[in-house]
């Protein structure tokens, strides 16, 4: 075989009864690692069989059964949708089997960052004032607040990045009291309780369910020179709301541009994870690098946060034995049974079928999606389990339970407290937010390159083999360490966030 020869194909692990097309491959092509010609044409991010796989047999990808065959299947076949059964497994569970206490770094050698320090100590990354609603019928007032002080309005306050609008379609038409309204007052209330936001102002129209007076008193909530509120029927129309609001932060503005960054340890900061348009390549190297990365910043003190468990089904065995207790274990199969009941008959994601785009992409089925889903999470110990939009308790590495549409988790890990977002794509995501600024990952090298205004980072590199998973892990926790410090990412240059805000609402009650 000559030295120059690059196999179109990468195969997974040695154990793998498939290989994974890195480009489009015509059939007739010898594969001359696996010693196979190819059958039919395979387009880039595709499964090809590297042997005879018989009817129920199932199909290995990274040594992991991600299905069985539908049918007979000749060494190089494409294995997709009509050749591979989607049969979820009965899961026996080791509560805690793999857990092992992390090694912390000491304090005084973690690596630090340029955080900005608030008055109660808490760190913060970014420093915004957020407009937020209390129902979309406040929308069109908040959106005006904060599009008078735009990026030319702003450079009279250099330190102060951006004032942020946060409008969303939920807040009436739904019941008073319940999981809807629990979920948008927890997601309203971390919003401006955040370290990020150096102050807020809410807004509400006066007669929605979600009552702003309720929500103060419920949520702990004070007006003050941090904390505005306005209610449009109280200030006599839509017009002199405006001008109350823009009132507010003027007088918020001054104050806010003092703060200075300063040198704090990694271990304040606190990361959600978030995928979105995966692609085949996702699971060989966006995925695993950045749980690698997460590994590091477990090991430095830090958390990192999982999410959109119907995008774990058939992985959770193995983070029930990672579980720090059995208590934390429970709660993992728990969150997975709540998900299961709830798409009972239901035409989603968990009953096997992934997003057209995964689809195209050369995704086949939940289970496949899992496997680099759960990537992201690394190896560290499953510390704890919480609900959507919960405020994160322990440090280390943490799963929340929310549904699988980034800008709803997205919402939820920064109201729990996250101050940084890690964002792998292959199909090319273009996601992100001003408020925590979003690191987005790329997989596959031809997608960086072509949407490159959008993608921070490349890993399409391990594919290729120009780099390791170890190498792009390493990239990427620098660049976490940077972009906490201040580097604008890609979304925020090009000014993404003022729309992609979203609350789960798990069903609609007028």
């Amino acid at each position: 075989m000559s030295e120059e020869y690059k196999s179109p194909v990468i195969r997974l692990d040695e154990k793998d009864n498939i290989v994974v097309a890195r480009m489009a491959v015509p059939a007739g092509t010898v594969l001359k690692n696996e010693n196979i010609t190819v059958l039919e044409d395979i387009p880039v991010g595709h499964k090809i069989a590297v042997c005879d796989i018989g009817e129920g047999e199932p199909v290995l990808k990274c040594s992991t059964v991600i299905g069985n065959a539908a049918k007979n299947c000749p060494a190089g076949s494409h294995m997709h949708n009509d050749e591979i059964r989607f049969d979820p497994a009965e899961q026996k569970y080791e509560f805690c089997a793999d857990f092992k206490p992390l090694d912390i770094v000491p304090i005084d050698k973690r690596r630090t960052f340029m955080g900005i320090v608030r008055e109660d100590g808490r760190i913060a990354t970014r420093n915004c004032i957020c407009v937020i609603v209390c129902s979309n019928c406040a929308a069109t007032v908040a959106r005006k607040i904060a599009a008078h002080f735009d990026e030319e309005y702003l450079k009279k306050y250099p330190n102060v990045d951006a004032v942020v609008p946060m409008i969303h379609e939920s807040g009436c038409g739904l019941e008073r009291s319940g999981p809807d309204m629990d979920n948008l007052r927890l997601i309203t209330a971390g919003m401006v309780k955040h370290p990020n936001m150096f102050g807020s102002v809410v807004v509400a129209l006066g007669c929605e369910n979600n009552n702003i007076d309720v929500l103060f008193e419920t949520m702990g909530l004070e007006e003050g020179p941090r904390m505005g509120r306005i209610v449009i029927q109280e200030e006599g129309g839509s017009i002199k709301a405006v001008k109350k609001g823009i009132e507010l932060i003027e007088a918020m503005l001054p104050e806010a541009d003092k703060v200075s960054r300063q040198p704090v340890p990694v271990s304040e900061l606190k990361v959600g994870m978030e995928c979105g348009g995966s692609d085949t390549f996702s699971s060989a190297g966006a995925n695993p690098a950045l749980g690698k990365a997460m590994d590091i910043l477990c090991g430095q003190g830090g958390t990192c946060v999982l999410t959109e468990p119907t995008e774990l089904l058939g992985c959770e065995g193995t983070l029930v034995r990672r579980a720090r207790t059995p208590e934390v274990a429970q709660k993992v199969i728990d969150m997975m049974q709540w998900w299961l009941k709830a798409g009972e008959g239901r035409d989603c994601q968990i009953n096997g079928k992934v997003t057209p785009g995964n689809n195209a992409g050369g995704i086949t089925n939940t289970l496949e999606k899992a496997l680099g889903s759960a990537k992201k999470g690394g190896s560290t110990p499953l510390n704890d389990v919480i609900w959507y939009a919960e405020p994160l308790k322990e440090p280390g590495f943490n799963i929340m339970s929310s549904p699988s549409f980034d800008p709803m988790s997205a919402a939820a890990l920064f109201a729990s407290g996250c101050n940084m977002l890690v964002f792998t794509t292959g199909r090319g995501s273009c996601y992100g937010t001003l408020h925590m600024p979003t690191i987005k990952v790329c997989s596959n090298t031809e997608r960086y390159e072509f949407q490159k205004d959008d993608m921070d980072l490349n890993a399409g590199t391990i594919v290729d083999g120009t780099e390791s998973l170890e190498d792009v892990a390493g990239r990427i926790f620098e660049e976490l360490v940077e972009v906490a410090g201040g580097k604008k990412t890609k979304s925020e240059l090009f000014g993404m966030g003022n729309d992609e805000f979203m609350v789960w609402r798990q069903g609609i009650i007028s």
